[in-house]
């Protein structure tokens, strides 16, 4: 009997800082790619989630965007995370508007140009998180696609359709179902392992995903990852 695929999710916001490094660090299992499809010696499959679940199981307010930028600022040494202070990225990057245009514009991105979610979606943090800058404007989100590498055809087409029953079902389907495998947060990384689901909430959580993977942790930057990087 051929073994049973194992497989993972990542559910994310672009408005969490935490998942932002649950995004850079999941490479970490074994050096492995987390958004490249199969991995080698049939390890997992990791897919990246776009889903606004932020939205209905928490808001980032002031007092908790403070928190993020400690947070983050401690982990400042793990390349791309160059954080600012909130009290520059509060009024610009859209903290308090939320990011349902952006996670809608994500989710067009997934269900059209998949192989472009991962290079879209860390624009669209490096914007809020290290450039103060605003992602709830149609022409920012525009911004981050471009400089991710989409072309102005492409990006524009996109997010003519995040106001469609299409997109905005899909992102609902989305966060339902990252709120039916029991997430009350960001970033959840679901894991699908010898035909049992296991829920894992937080960006501190690689160790013990490693464990249920039977890989070796290596930290969140691994000896080979660093060298790239």
């Amino acid at each position: 009997m051929a073994p049973l695929p194992r497989t993972l999710e990542l559910f994310y916001d672009v408005l969490s800082p935490y998942s932002w490094l649950g995004f850079e660090v999941t490479p970490g299992l074994g050096g492995r790619g987390p958004r490249e499809g199969p991995a080698q010696d049939a390890g997992p499959t990791v897919s990246a989630v776009a889903g606004a679940a932020q939205r209905s199981l928490g808001h980032a307010g002031r007092a908790r965007a403070e928190g993020h930028f400690v947070f983050v600022t401690r982990l400042q040494s793990l390349a791309p995370l160059q954080p600012s202070h909130p009290q520059a990225v509060l009024p610009h990057s859209g903290l308090e508007k939320g990011s349902l245009s952006a996670m809608r514009f994500l989710t067009a991105v997934n269900l059209e140009h998949p192989k472009m979610l991962e290079k879209v979606s860390r624009e669209l943090w490096m914007r809020v998180w290290s450039r103060d800058e605003d992602i709830t404007e149609p022409q920012s989100i525009l911004a981050a696609a471009e400089k991710a590498g989409m072309s102005t055809e492409q990006a524009r087409g996109l997010l003519e359709k995040i106001a469609t029953p299409q997109v905005k079902n899909q992102l609902k389907e989305t966060t339902d179902k990252a709120c039916k495998y029991g997430a009350f947060g960001l970033p959840v990384t679901v894991a699908h392992l010898d035909g049992q689901t296991h829920m894992l909430f937080g960006s501190d959580r690689m160790e013990l995903l490693a464990h249920l993977l039977g890989e070796k942790w290596m930290g969140p930057v691994p000896p080979a990852a660093a060298a790239r990087l």
